[in-house]
This record gives structure tokens, sequence and C-alpha cells, in this order.
């Protein structure tokens, strides 16, 4: 079978063979119809998370396909050496979520990672409560983007969508957002964002860029704040005043998307790809062949403007 490969850390995948997956106790081998493009590829790529321990691996973390049944699923973490990026793969029937039927591959695929870490930090991290105030910092991005729509849905009073693109930021206005801040080197971040919900401040920050944007956002903070850290585009590290969290009884709370229990996830997923079939959900994205892959890689690398999606 096809597959994107990765022959040595710090290089980037080639388009070759590999052996096909063989089923196992506890273990499905899934035809791949469609397989998501994450930064967390390109960073175990890179050896940011220690030398593999299997050598060369098929690149991918999720995607979704069909058993040799006919289920058409989600799923997660294939079993390595085999990864999502090829024609097959081997997945834990633990690891299988159900979807939509109505909801395309490559939608699917695109809110298996992202749309479920944007669902989640809200209701489960966050338990965001209707009338609640909501910001969300890298809104343009491939979460952000479905963390705003989402965060309008699930009734919050104001959504304010902040990131550099002054372009996408329209677009957030257009899908729900009450409100946008254009992060630049010449906004007054705290000025920008008190002027958007007055001293009431952000009940919930959904935080996927650190750095400069994030204090800001917790200067803005309401009483009781939760603060979801998802990633660090912006910034590794910020010098963060105790002052400051403790007179907004701040909640730092860090969130993956894997941390919910199995059964949360799951409703999840089936919610989110039902609210996309609809139409009530717009999902950005950009499908690549998988004899691409290096494309992929480069685009990933530079920050697409829209989820993409690999497909064998």
């Amino acid at each position: 079978m096809k597959v994107a490969i990765l022959a040595q850390t710090g290089t980037i995948p080639t388009y070759a063979d590999f052996p096909d997956p063989q089923p196992r106790s506890g273990h499905v081998v899934v035809d791949v119809a469609a397989a998501g493009v994450h930064h967390l590829d390109l960073a175990k790529a890179s050896g940011a998370f220690g030398e593999p321990g299997t050598m060369p691996y098929v690149i991918g973390a999720d995607g979704v396909g069909k058993t040799a049944t006919g289920r058409r699923v989600f799923f997660t973490s294939p079993v390595s050496p085999h990864g999502s990026w090829a024609e097959r793969t081997l997945v834990a029937e633990e690891d299988l979520l159900d979807l939509a039927d109505e909801v395309d591959d490559v939608t699917a695929a695109a809110l298996g990672n992202t749309g479920l870490a944007a669902w989640l930090a809200l209701t489960w991290r966050a338990k965001l409560q209707p009338g609640q105030n909501v910001l969300v910092l890298g809104a343009t991005g491939a979460l952000g983007s479905i963390a705003v729509q989402l965060a309008k849905s699930l009734g919050a009073a104001t959504v304010v969508a902040a990131d550099r693109d002054p372009g996408r930021l329209a677009l957030s206005r257009e899908r729900g957002a009450d409100a946008t801040v254009r992060i630049s080197p010449d906004t007054d971040l705290v000025a920008a964002f008190r002027n958007t919900v007055g001293e009431r401040g952000f009940d919930v920050i959904i935080d996927p860029v650190w750095g400069e944007p994030a204090l800001a956002a917790m200067h803005v903070a309401a009483r009781g704040a939760r603060h979801i850290q998802i990633g660090q585009t912006a910034g590794s590290t910020i010098e963060l005043p105790a002052g400051l969290v403790r007179a907004a009884r701040l909640e730092l709370l860090g969130f993956a998307h894997m941390d919910p229990p199995a059964q949360v996830r799951r409703d999840a997923y089936l919610q989110l790809t039902g609210l996309a079939a609809t139409g009530a959900l717009a999902v950005d994205t950009m499908a690549l062949p998988l004899a691409d892959c290096r494309r992929a890689w480069d685009l990933q690398q530079q920050g697409a403007p829209r989820k993409l999606v690999l497909t064998p």
C-alpha cells in the first residue's frame, strides 16, 4: 500500500510503499478515506517528543475511514508503525468513534482533532454556561474558527474573536462573533479586549496561542474566569503576576482533546459531525491527495489558512 513514511527524525515524509497492516485481537484494519494534518505530526517528526520507538514509521494521528464490516468511523492513535497518512491503518477498536451519516469524509476528518478540542474545551473543561462572555484567541485558525461558532451556539452572551488577519476576522463576524480584535504590535490588547465586554470581562478564554495575547486576556478576565490553555503559537512563556491570578480568582486550566472520558468524546463527535452535516457549523478545509504529502507538510509549517486533510 501507499503511505507517507518518515525514515529519520528531522526530515520530511516520503510517499512510498509500506507493508499492509494485519488485524489482530482487539484491533481492526481501517481503509482510510481522509486523514488530518496537524502541528503534532510535525513536532513528533522533528524529534520534539524524543526518538520514536519504531523507525521508519507512517505519519498521521487520526482520520476517517471504513472497517471491513463497512462501519464508517473516525479513528485516533493508529498502532505504530502505522499511521493515518496511508491507504490502510491499524487501530484499537476502543479508539473508533461513529460519525453522522450525512457528513462528508474531509469535513469529518477536519473536525476529528481541532473540532473535538474546541467543543470539549468549551463544554467539558470550561463548563461554559449560557449568558457568559467568551474570548477566542487564535480565532481564525482551525480550532479557533470552530470555537467561535460553537460558543455562540452554546448560548454565550458575547463572543470575541482575536487574531492577526483582518480579512479572516471579518469572516468570524459572519459566523457569529459579536466583536473582533486584531492582534498586532501596535494594538493595546488589554484596552481592545476591554472595549468589547466592558467591566464584566470574559468568563471563558480559549487560548491556543499563549504569549502576549494570553497575558492581555487575563487582564480582562471576569471573577472566576476559566482560561483554557491549549497551545503556544504566539510564545511558550509569559511573565504572569501572581496578583493578576488572585484578583480575578482565575482558573488556569491546561487541556488536550484526549483528556475527557471516551464516551464524552464519542458523544461530542457525533454532535459535531451532525452540526456540520446540517450546515450549522462551517469548517474551512483544504484536501490534498496523499501523494502530495510533502506539499501538505510545507503548508502546515507555513501555517495553512484552512484545515489540511489528506485523501489516499
